[in-house]
């Protein structure tokens, strides 16, 4: 399970580096779907590209269930409070791909889940938390959070909602101060963060008849939408991503 670790802390290196990171929904008229966060870190791999070539590091294709994660380190993670247990027992549902080569300077991740309803996914990036918290529980270190790591998962909730031919996605602020502190600790990571892009890419199952975003980008069969933003200008404001998209009848 070192792999999953060195993911985890990799994926909590590129919030610091030029990294783009991608939110793909797939959702199917009754309101199920597919859901995946997705981190292409190559960029960081081009800067560390010829370090890891020396090392010999082998080229990374893998698919890890945190179900099995938990399941094998259920000794360490009893030993935390019943709180933090059932924390660490939301990553049950996820998986992670991870895919690395040093020789071809590529480096991406996905963490994705199935979901029968978007309620379930109102809390889909305290994932990124659980994951940190799951590293330091099973190393034996204290549990931290982060509040950068998963974008402003503690200090925002983000809910879905699907009715009809309603969808929307929409943005609460919980809690000023940690969403400052979160802001603050990327400044000095400003000219790195620069080219760093925050995506959604929702695909509907019917056309889309309107979307509040003037910045969103739909595909010729309209049933694709795409909402590009700088991740900087995503910490900074977190509600430029809340959308309220109409589907056709």
């Amino acid at each position: 399970m070192r792999k999953l670790f060195s993911a985890i802390t990799v994926i909590a290196l590129c919030l610091f580096t030029s990294c783009n990171f991608t939110e793909e929904m797939h959702l199917n008229a009754d309101g199920s779907g597919k859901i995946a966060i997705n981190f292409d870190g190559s960029q960081l791999m081009e800067m560390a590209g010829d370090e890891m070539s020396k090392e010999n590091e082998k080229a990374i294709d893998s698919l890890i269930y945190f179900k099995d994660v938990l399941e094998e380190k259920k000794d360490s993670i009893s030993k935390l409070s019943e709180e933090e247990q059932a924390s660490l027992k939301k990553l049950e549902k996820f998986a992670m791909h991870m895919l690395m080569n040093p020789e071809a300077k590529e480096m991406k991740f996905e963490i994705f889940t199935n979901f029968k309803s978007v309620k379930e996914l109102d809390d889909v990036f305290d994932s990124f938390q659980q994951a940190n918290k799951l590293q330091s529980s099973v190393e034996g270190k204290p549990v931290k959070t982060d509040p950068t790591f998963g974008g402003n998962s503690e200090a925002t909730d983000v809910a879905y909602k699907f009715k009809g031919r309603k969808f929307s996605r929409v943005t609460t602020i919980v809690d000023e101060e940690l969403l400052k502190q979160a802001v603050d600790s990327l400044s000095s990571s400003n000219m790195f963060l620069s080219g760093s892009k925050y995506s959604l890419k929702y695909h509907f199952p019917k056309k889309i008849k309107s979307v509040s975003s003037g910045k969103a980008m739909l595909s010729a069969d309209r049933k694709t939408l795409v909402l590009e933003v700088g991740f900087v200008d995503y910490m900074r404001d977190p509600k430029i991503l809340d959308l309220e998209v109409v589907l056709e009848k």
